[in-house]
């Protein structure tokens, strides 16, 4: 895989799974603008220095995706800086999990903006951009609870399942254009939040998975590397799941 002369974003990239996404992206030969909220500032130039420590171009963007406003600067700020955008990869997400009865407004509205307003919004800013150069890639993380849902993820399943609607309808929308759009679940990765579970939930977690393991963060961000490649051409409107087998069982 090569995306030499690519310029990708990848949105909440300061840690975890963008984090390992961006980097990944920057050692196949792409420039890589990093995002993620202001709180995250410091690691997410952190990450941009450890980009352009592989002899590539990167920008640190605070941003709240979920905003309209900074979704423009963002995109602005990577195409007047570094040209054009090749890649979007739409990454931030967070999780506010609560039994429905015990479910508040902003919980739900938390979720839905930032796991799902944010893919809209970043793929309405950039896709014109790829239109007119005729190339783009356009790769979602959603989630396996987005296929299967999970008690306490009402609103977490909800984003994720609109995150799968809206690759296929936009995969549809863009194909004639030379734009692939597909979208990655990820099952149980090791992660921070996945860290912070106790050796019991551990273990009642690894019975779900048959490979009988969590996954890495490098193993969601090489997926998007080949989904990003000329190697995958051809593949448009689909769902990944990386998820060591826990969706199919």
């Amino acid at each position: 895989m090569d995306l030499t002369n690519r310029v990708a974003i990848v949105t909440g990239s300061a840690r975890g799974i963008g984090q390992a996404i961006a980097l990944k992206l920057a050692e196949v030969g792409a420039d890589v603008v990093v995002n993620d909220i202001e709180a995250a500032a410091e690691p997410l130039e952190s990450v941009a220095t450890e980009i352009r420590s592989k002899n590539r171009q990167s920008l640190a963007v605070t941003a709240d995706v979920s905003s309209t406003e900074d979704v423009n600067r963002l995109v602005e700020t990577a195409v007047s800086t570094l040209g054009k955008i090749d890649i979007l990869v739409n990454n931030a997400g967070v999780t506010r999990d609560q039994l429905i009865m015990r479910m508040s407004d902003e919980d739900w509205d938390t979720v839905l903006d930032i796991d799902l307003k944010s893919a809209f919004l970043c793929t309405r800013a950039t896709v014109r951009h790829m239109i007119k150069q005729r190339w783009g890639r356009i790769i979602n993380i959603a989630s396996i609870t987005g296929l299967v849902g999970n008690p306490g993820q009402a609103n977490y399943a909800s984003a994720k399942a609109g995150v799968i609607g809206l690759t296929r309808s936009i995969a549809k929308e863009v194909a004639s254009r030379g734009i692939t759009v597909n979208a990655i679940a990820p099952g149980a990765i090791d992660t921070p939040m996945t860290q912070r579970l106790d050796e019991n939930q551990r273990q009642e977690f690894l019975k779900r998975i048959p490979l009988g393991y969590f996954g890495s963060p490098n193993d969601v961000a090489e997926a998007v590397a080949f989904l990003a490649s000329e190697e995958a051409r051809y593949i448009t409107g689909q769902v990944l799941n990386v998820d060591g087998g826990m969706a199919g069982v």
